[in-house]
């Protein structure tokens, strides 16, 4: 059962914003895929449809970078399976970066 398109909010904070053209919420549509979406597809998308700049200050690998800290409803990604957690309907996502240059 392929995925249907869904709307999602997803917010940048603590500075990660720059990377988005200053653009603290975005509001998308996710296109339609065989497997329902996970944080580690969402990070590719992301990387290609929203980031604007300076890729590794966000990314590193197939993840965030460290200093990126990422809130699913509040809750830290770490305790909900980090890139396996598959997203459901309404879900808020958070990236909040922890870095702060000098």
């Amino acid at each position: 059962v392929a995925s249907s398109p869904s709307v999602r909010s997803f917010c940048f904070r603590g500075g990660a914003e720059l990377l988005f053209d200053g653009v603290k919420k975005h509001q998308v549509t996710l296109p339609s895929q065989p497997e329902p979406w996970d944080i580690r597809n969402l990070l590719k998308w992301i990387k290609m449809n929203l980031l604007k700049e300076r890729p590794e200050l966000f990314m590193q690998g197939e993840s965030v970078r460290p200093g990126i800290l990422v809130l699913i409803n509040d809750a830290d990604w770490e305790l909900m399976g980090e890139l396996d957690y598959k997203l459901q309907d309404q879900d808020n996502v958070l990236f909040i970066s922890t870095l702060h240059g000098g």
